[in-house]
């Protein structure tokens, strides 16, 4: 999908565990401006939204399920629509604006999710409205979640 990027991501290891570099600035163009870490519950679903603006840079540690949908009638992959499952290693994948996305734990252990986006939470100071387009609750919304 245009402008969708997924790696997995070299793990370092040794007796003491392991270490993976999930950003270098001298390996991307991608600039994040702030991070955060969410855990998701065995078998549950965060998404399906979009972001108007903000490009998304997720590291997905554990086993997800990867679901996006091109929304952007610019684009030459618009309204296709791919699955993508990580294989359990550290993944990165890299969502630009207008993609709609979501994810799902496909294990029986909670999943960790660093996500490191380009823009501000609400803006500077959190004072602007949400840039998101919400379809969870759409029951007439194409983006649909399908086994």
């Amino acid at each position: 999908m245009q402008g969708v990027e997924i790696k997995e991501l070299s793990v370092f290891e040794d007796e003491r565990g392991w270490l993976t570099e999930i950003f270098r600035i001298d390996e991307s163009g991608f600039r994040p401006v702030m991070s955060y870490l969410s855990m998701t519950k065995p078998g549950l679903v965060r998404g399906p939204h979009e972001h108007l603006e903000q490009t998304d840079y997720f590291c997905f540690f554990g086993k997800f399920r990867l679901y996006l949908w091109d929304n952007r009638p610019d684009s030459s992959t618009f309204q296709q629509h791919k699955v993508i499952n990580t294989s359990g290693k550290p993944t990165l994948a890299v969502v630009p604006a207008r993609i709609v996305h979501a994810y799902k734990n496909i294990t029986n252990e909670e999943g960790l999710v660093i996500n490191m986006p380009d823009r501000l939470y609400r803006g500077e100071g959190k004072k602007d409205s949400v840039d998101e387009v919400r379809y969870e609750d759409d029951p007439a919304s194409p983006f649909r979640i399908e086994e």
